[in-house]
């Protein structure tokens, strides 16, 4: 079938594209900068060449409109922050004095300014920089980094959009500032805030503009009707300005759903739509609104997330049906594509056939334009990329790494009492306190210890052939007693071994289950400099052999205190994968939970008596809309229990959370069934303290006394603060004390002092506790 050619012309575009370059040369600028080895002319030059860089890729693959603004030298929040002036009082100081230095400031914090809270960008594992807000807050404009990045574009003969966060859903992600009432609505902001927008759009029409495109993702979420009357009242103030660009208003993740007859009857030059699977209902919705009379469609029909090549035939039949609802139709992803990597090409380890089945940055782009041929000329123009097309999704639709009759099998087979622990929490916490006789206020860490420049060496060292496996295991063991012996003599309750072995927490394990590919280039950002290489999830999913029990028990043999085996959970491990999107995510998620299930049992079968299962990622997923949360936590959930209740009441069961808003999730922590349970609070004051309080969570918590994402080293009295905030939600008898999350990024000077601080802060709390408590 020939889909109809468009009045004119399709263009191909895309929203944003990622930022670190091929080798991460952005990283390797910015943390030379952060050192001093680079100076900031330097890392400007770097950031300069990569936007050219990506410009001229883009434009060469046949896209017909760049965008700008989206790069970033740590997050497009905090960067949206700076333009319109929301700079904490706290950081106003370093920001006159040094624009560069402030801002990273106010993303990492210094020895004596806290930096802005971090959590996850929606439902993806970027994190962002939350902005700070208060009835109080002024906003000035400031589009210097906005048009100076445009007329960088225009002046290497490109046409430019600039692309901006939206005013609604900057002030929809903000919190109330230190200090001000909890109940405080940044969004009674907005009036206050339009104004500065409309400046910043008149600088950028000036500057040359012909389009700005508008982000506003939080309007996929379930919205109230103030909200909408609030992004009502933006787009028909912003439409109206007479000196601006026009408007692309760009939403993503999912089913724009109430929010999209706002937008269309705003005035407004057009909007762009999620149409693929997360965006299902609304292509309907578009039909029912009567489309887009007078508009421009940007139609997101490839998924920006996910790394699996389109289907063209399915999604030309979706941009067929879209001509005959908007005035102009272009194609584009369903987001950014910061969220993918950049080049499947320069993955030469895949196997061939299964490379065929992947599509990063760069072939999302071709397939872009692809489809945009397609819609211009119908299919007859592309009929050699079809034909392969369909070749490629046979070949993956048949391969036998899809389908493993004995997981499947064993996935049929599972129980209702599969997950569920043998004995009620009251009952085993007895059983676990006798066992493990610790102290009031226990102390311990999250997992990972700092991962050195000799460990990474070492690894370069084995894969290069320079040591041998015996020599590099040596290295790991020399590790693992430096980490033990740091942890006694600071007086840690329970060890870890400080996973010096380990690349990442979720690549570290799929590189040992069956169904998973690893990448070798495919970075994603996750926050700042953070970047990670999420695995593929290809196939059925089993373990052939044990993964961790070798190291933790070679831990637990040097010492008589607890060491804990540590695990990423099943959510988690799907999460930050790429995960296969040929079945549900359910049916994923409960053959990874057997694998480690049988991790699990084989670490407490060889004696370790604490054992964590990690899922930072359990918040992150939940779904955008609040209809599909119960199937989702239901599955979710379930598969914790399944990897984790196999054991015995005396084992103590941990997991860990960082990162996220867990207050809309209390109950699915409850009902995952944790001994204990370690979440981020520090940044946050403790917020996640008083929600398990307010829930009436039974069981024990160690919300995080120390930010690890910060370089600042907090003090005793520092971290005993918070755990005296700690103590007014959690009674002392379920109280932990541990650091927010892992500290692989760390340095070992200022993860010495800190733990230090940390163990004397408990010791100092246990003084202050009634005898019958301590």
């Amino acid at each position: 079938m020939t889909a109809k050619p468009a009045a004119a012309a399709a263009r191909a575009t895309v929203y944003g594209y990622p930022r670190q370059g091929q080798n991460r040369e952005l990283k390797k600028a910015i943390e030379g900068y952060w050192k001093g080895r680079v100076d900031a002319d330097t890392l400007r030059q770097t950031a300069a060449e990569l936007r050219r860089e990506t410009w001229q890729q883009l434009a060469e693959a046949g896209v017909h409109e760049v965008p700008t603004g989206d790069f970033s030298y740590y997050d497009h929040v905090l960067d949206t922050s700076v333009m319109v002036g929301a700079v904490p009082e706290r950081h106003r100081e370093a920001v006159r004095t040094d624009a560069l230095d402030g801002y990273f400031a106010m993303a990492r914090g210094t020895q004596d300014v806290a930096p802005l809270e971090m959590t996850k960008w929606f439902d993806t594992n970027y994190h962002y920089l939350v902005p700070e807000l208060g009835p109080d807050t002024v906003f000035t404009a400031d589009s210097a980094k906005q048009v100076a990045e445009l007329k960088e574009a225009l002046a290497l003969g490109h046409t430019p959009r600039p692309v901006l966060v939206g005013p609604v859903t900057y002030l929809l992600l903000a919190k109330a500032a230190p200090g001000v009432a909890a109940d405080f609505e940044p969004l009674t902001l907005l009036d206050r805030l339009l104004p500065v927008y409309a400046e910043v759009l008149a600088d950028l029409r000036a500057a040359g503009a012909e389009w700005v495109q508008l982000d506003e993702p939080a309007l996929v979420q379930d919205r109230t009707a103030a909200e909408l009357n609030a992004a009502a009242r933006a787009y028909r103030e912003l439409g109206s300005l007479t000196d601006r660009s026009k408007l692309l208003v760009a939403s993503y993740f999912g089913r724009l759903g109430e929010a999209l007859a706002v937008l269309a009857k705003s005035p407004v030059e057009g909007l762009a739509l999620d149409f693929t699977e997360s965006g299902a209902g609304n292509l309907a919705d578009l039909a029912a609104a009567g489309g887009l009379p007078g508009k421009r469609l940007v139609a997101g029909v490839v998924n920006g997330r996910n790394i699996w090549i389109n289907d063209y035939e399915k999604s030309l039949a979706t941009l067929g049906t879209l001509l005959g609802l908007a005035d102009h139709v272009d194609v584009s992803a369903s987001s950014s594509l910061l969220h993918v990597p950049l080049d499947a090409g320069a993955e030469h380890d895949i196997d061939p056939q299964i490379a065929r089945w992947l599509a990063f940055a760069k072939q999302k782009t071709q397939e872009i334009v692809v489809l945009a041929r397609g819609l211009s000329g119908g299919t007859d123009a592309i009929a050699a990329e079809l034909a392969a097309n369909r070749a490629d999704l046979a070949s993956r639709a048949d391969a036998v790494i899809t389908r493993d009759p004995a997981v499947r099998a064993r996935t049929a087979a599972i129980t209702h009492a599969d997950g569920r622990r043998s004995q009620p929490y009251a009952e085993r916490t007895v059983a676990q306190r006798a066992h493990l006789g610790l102290p009031m206020l226990p102390t311990t860490t999250i997992g990972s210890f700092p991962q050195t420049t000799e460990l990474r060496t070492a690894r370069a060292d084995l894969r290069a052939g320079r040591i041998d496996e015996a020599g590099y295991e040596e290295r790991i063991k020399d590790e693992i007693r430096e980490v033990l012996s740091f942890q006694e003599k600071a007086g840690i309750d329970v060890l870890v071994h400080g996973e010096p072995e380990r690349n990442d927490m979720v690549q570290y394990f799929a590189e040992q289950l069956t169904g998973y590919l690893a990448t070798q280039h495919g970075w994603v950002q996750s926050y700042g400099t953070r970047y990670v290489r999420p695995p593929v999830l290809a196939g059925d999913i089993s373990r052939p052999e044990s993964m961790t029990v070798r190291w933790t028990t070679y831990a637990q043999s040097l010492t008589e205190r607890p060491v804990k085996g540590m695990l990423t959970g099943p959510v988690t491990m799907l999460a930050w994968s790429f995960v296969r999107d040929d079945q549900p995510l359910g049916e994923t998620a409960r053959q990874v939970a057997l694998a480690l299930r049988d991790e699990v049992t084989d670490l407490e079968a060889n004696g370790t008596s604490v054992i964590q299962v990690d899922e930072p990622a359990l918040r992150e997923t939940l779904p955008l809309r609040a209809d599909e949360h119960a199937a989702y936590l239901e599955w979710a959930t379930e598969s914790f229990r399944l990897a984790t209740s196999g054991v015995r009441p005396e084992t103590q069961i941990h997991t860990h959370m960082c990162y996220a808003e867990f207050g809309d999730i209390v109950q699915a922590i409850d009902d995952l069934d944790a001994d204990v349970i370690s979440l981020e609070a520090a940044r946050s004051h403790m917020q996640v303290a008083r929600e398990l309080a307010a829930h009436g969570y039974p069981r024990e918590a160690g919300p995080g006394v120390y930010d690890i994402h910060s370089p600042r080293i907090p003090g005793v009295e520092e971290a005993a603060a918070l755990l005296r905030t700690g103590l007014e939600a959690i009674p002392a008898t379920r109280l932990w004390v541990n650091p927010d999350c892992g500290l692989k990024t760390r340095g070992w000077p200022e993860t010495r002092t800190s733990l230090e601080n940390l163990v004397a802060a408990a010791r100092e709390i246990r003084a202050e506790l009634p005898t019958e408590a301590a």
